[in-house]
């Protein structure tokens, strides 16, 4: 893998949790309790795992914003 493919990488996974935190939000707007409880796990683990993303960029050296958080 090179430097492109990797970058395209990471764009498409970040594109994709972002979607998918969109589409759970919209989601949550019209479930019942029940479903709002699973929703809201769901969305905890997403902005789990980009603030896991977020450190490691910094960690790394890399401007979080820079590659899409």
């Amino acid at each position: 893998m090179n430097l492109q493919q990797a970058n395209e990488f990471i764009q498409d996974v970040l594109i994709s949790i972002h979607a998918n935190i969109r589409d759970l939000e919209e989601k949550k707007a019209f479930a019942d309790a029940e479903e709002q409880d699973y929703i809201d796990g769901r969305l905890f683990s997403y902005l789990e795992i980009l603030a896991i993303l977020r450190a490691s960029a910094r960690d790394t050296d890399i401007d979080p914003k820079s590659i899409g958080l």
